[in-house]
């Protein structure tokens, strides 16, 4: 399976590592057993090629009449930047917020009000600083067709954000796949799934 695939490349990339017994800490103060920097893909010519090729397949499918690509800044921008070229479609990017210097600009390049767009990010865990994008979008009367994501945590609060948006939310890898990537490939034990599993039902209380 596709997401099982983007698994065991993320993984062999170290792009997404897993440590349930030594967990990491996030800017949020939670602990966590992944540790997910999907930019690190980037460097892996064949795992890069890969991705782009599978979220450009999935652009084509889920989302056949989108006029451009935006990029959430900063993991998003090379990806789309990506996934435009081989679509053949005009590429974007969004700051977190305006430029302080020059135009002040909030979105890099060239949309025009009414194109639909489909956002490119890559990773999805609340949600929260995606769906921003979604506004600077939609203030400026640009029509938001989706969002594509390389992966995503699963967690019940993101898919209420999305929910809330209104906005589509399509990935290529999610958690359970990387388990069960992991679990396949040796990277954890079977003892060690359990707490993997619990830590996404609860992750702010998770450790502690």
């Amino acid at each position: 399976m596709t997401d099982k695939r983007v698994a065991e490349l993320l993984l062999e990339a170290q792009a997404i590592k897993l440590s349930p017994d030594k967990p990491f800490t996030w800017s949020s103060g939670w602990l966590s057993p992944i540790y997910c920097d999907n930019r690190v893909a980037l460097s892996y010519p064949d795992t890069r090629t890969y991705i782009k090729k599978v979220l450009a397949d999935l652009i084509r499918q889920e989302y056949p009449d989108v006029e451009a690509i935006v990029g959430v800044a900063t993991g998003g921008i090379a990806q789309g930047a990506l996934i435009a070229d081989i679509l053949e479609l005009p590429f974007a990017y969004v700051r977190p917020e305006p430029k302080k210097h020059g135009m002040g600009n909030q979105i890099e390049g060239r949309l025009e009000k009414g194109q639909s767009v489909i956002i490119i990010e890559d990773l999805i865990s609340t949600g929260g600083s995606s769906l921003k994008v979604v506004d600077v979008l939609r203030s400026a009367e640009i029509e938001v067709a989706g969002m594509a994501a390389i992966f995503t945590y699963g967690f019940e609060i993101a898919e209420q954000n999305f929910k809330e948006k209104n906005v589509k939310l399509s990935t290529i890898c999610n958690y359970n796949a990387l388990i069960e990537s992991a679990l396949e490939h040796n990277y954890i034990t079977e003892s060690q799934v359990a707490s993997l599993s619990s830590w996404r039902v609860n992750p702010a209380q998770w450790g502690k």
